[in-house]
């Protein structure tokens, strides 16, 4: 006789590997944490064999758990696909999008009021992250639409901008240039650094940072400069103002959406090209 997964079983689980542990997985398949439980045991009853090494809290994929994994992200897929055919306009499941922290700071408000006014009935799931992180879930089905950083020549690009300096102009003039940056990998970080020291132009790093609210802080302090865009803190640095400053390259706005997407996420990928181009 053939064993039937039940879809549900199968998406708390992907949910649960996607999410990195029960308890924030709950977030998104809106169960319980026991329930949740209950039914990863069900999940492994019907197929008789472990899924998860368990370490206290910690929980790590089996073999077992690993085919499965691929296997029920292309049940889910078709299911998804089979669902929205069938009905119309009905998104199985939530949208999920990916954001730069630069466009969560800003364009993150308007976005979600406008996309709940078009679909009451569709959960948004947003994940922010660096760029590289980002298209990485996109490239694995487990995000929608990305909206990150690229190279002023990317084919997706909605939007190019110049990089800017920012902060105060004083510190700009200051022999040994001081300098905030966020954690690597980091584009801006990467085009600060190489303009610097193809100049010759002497800097000491003041911060470093994985948030990009605690560098807008340093700057908003004048405890140091950076280079960024202007989406993120209108505090440009006049090139007059400090001649001693080497130029910088653009950079893209890129919006980066998966094959095939179901009507819903669609309308998602072009409200937020609608909103970069606001900028």
């Amino acid at each position: 006789m053939a064993v039937n997964l039940p879809t549900e079983l199968l998406r708390s689980f992907a949910a649960i590997v996607d999410s990195g542990s029960m308890l924030r997985a709950t977030e998104r398949v809106f169960v319980t944490q026991s329930a949740l439980s209950l039914q990863m045991k069900r999940l492994e009853e019907t197929l008789q064999t472990p899924l998860f090494h368990r370490d206290g809290r910690r929980l790590t994929l089996t073999p077992a758990g690993q085919t499965l994994l691929t296997f029920a992200r292309e049940i889910l897929g078709a299911n998804d696909r089979a669902v929205a055919t069938l009905t119309g306009d009905a998104l199985a499941g939530p949208a999920r999008v990916g954001l730069v922290q630069d466009f969560a700071e800003t364009l993150l408000t308007g976005l979600l009021s406008r996309f709940a006014r078009l679909h009451e009935e569709t959960q948004l799931q947003v994940r922010v992250a660096g760029s590289a992180e980002l298209l990485e879930l996109l490239a694995s089905d487990r995000l929608d639409v990305v909206l990150c950083m690229g190279h002023r020549d990317d084919p997706a690009a909605v939007k190019t901008t110049p990089m800017v300096w920012l902060g105060d102009a004083e510190l700009a003039r200051r022999d040994v240039l001081p300098l905030a940056v966020l954690e690597p990998p980091c584009r801006f970080r990467d085009a600060a650094l190489a303009a610097l020291e193809a100049a010759g132009r002497r800097y000491r790093i003041v911060l470093e940072t994985p948030s990009l609210s605690a560098l807008r802080s340093a700057i908003e302090s004048d405890l140091c400069i950076t280079c960024r865009t202007d989406v993120v803190l209108k505090r440009p640095i006049d090139p007059a103002d400090a001649p001693g400053l080497p130029p910088l390259p653009g950079v893209a706005f890129v919006r980066h959406t998966r094959d095939g997407p179901h009507p819903t996420v669609a309308r998602l990928s072009d409200l937020i090209r609608d909103a970069v181009l606001e900028l």
